[in-house]
């Protein structure tokens, strides 16, 4: 990523459901690239320059997970975070998300690039 972003807009945990509803709904189609940090897995690229399908959310009780699938049509491949604790947004200039942190209860943390719209 050429331009720094700043990763540091919290979104509150009793909005996540509708946020990512409502992200999905704006952002579907758009490509992004996944990779995750942590001490027990180590870093790693998931995805790079896929399609948005949906990012699903299921709260303490439902499931307490996040998923995030890929794929233009069908979903091609989904990546599961356990017990999220933290979201966090970056924006570029324009006030559009162009990045994603999400870290989970086990520490490691999901890092969401996406492509300019």
């Amino acid at each position: 990523m050429t331009n720094k972003i700043d990763i540091n807009k919290s979104v509150p945990s009793d909005r996540w459901g509708e946020f990512f509803d409502q992200f999905t709904d704006g952002n579907r189609g758009r490509h992004i690239s996944i990779e995750i940090i942590g001490s027990e897995v180590g870093d790693a690229a998931l995805i790079k320059n896929a399609p948005l399908h949906a990012m699903v959310y299921d709260r303490p009780g439902k499931g307490d997970d996040l998923v995030i699938e890929v794929g233009k049509d069908v979903v091609t491949y989904a990546h599961t975070i356990d017990s999220p604790t933290e979201v966090l947004t970056g924006q570029n200039s324009s006030g559009v998300i162009v990045a994603m942190s999400i870290a989970d209860a086990a520490g490691t943390q999901t890092l969401i690039q996406l492509q300019a719209s």
